[in-house]
């Protein structure tokens, strides 16, 4: 067996260090920049490269519904709702906050890292368009083209809750 398929596995069977990380997340930014991928295997999958340009990204998504803040006004109750599922999956909204942290890059794929009680987590791909390594890159510089992939719904995750 290969070195990602190890790692795989490993993944599939959490241990207790899983959950120390996850405290340790738990107290650290929103959006935190991180120096490497925690999923390598996963991580080359989607095409993140260990090369200049290549962006990792860690975020926090709050687990449940949306629920929108009280309104103290009068309104028709019909157009009150508070609680509402949104459109998109917590995955598309990660990529899109890590998109806005980072507006000088651009998102390419995004996967799971864990959940705990309260969070999901998720690391975000991003890449550099501008950057001369990128850019010589055939098999990536086609993202010099796609601007605010995420905001568009261009990302796997994005296209899923579109129904594409």
């Amino acid at each position: 067996m290969g070195v990602y398929k190890h790692i795989r596995q490993a993944w599939k069977k959490p241990k207790a260090i899983y959950k120390e990380r996850a405290r340790l997340w738990r107290k650290q930014d929103v959006v935190e920049r991180l120096e490497k991928p925690t999923r390598l295997d996963r991580a080359h999958g989607l095409g993140y490269k260990s090369k200049q340009g290549f962006v990792i990204v860690r975020t926090r998504i709050k687990k449940g519904g949306r629920k929108r803040p009280k309104i103290w006004k009068g309104r028709k109750p019909r157009s009150y709702g508070r609680f509402f599922t949104t459109a998109q999956s917590k995955q598309a909204i990660a990529e899109k906050r890590a998109a806005r942290k980072f507006p000088n890059l651009e998102v390419i794929n995004s996967y799971s890292v864990g959940r705990d009680g309260q969070n999901h987590y998720f690391e975000v791909i991003l890449v550099d368009p501008h950057h001369p390594a990128v850019a010589k890159d055939r098999s990536i510089n086609w993202v010099l083209a796609h601007r605010r992939r995420a905001f568009r719904g261009l990302t796997s995750a994005g296209k899923k809750s579109r129904g594409l």
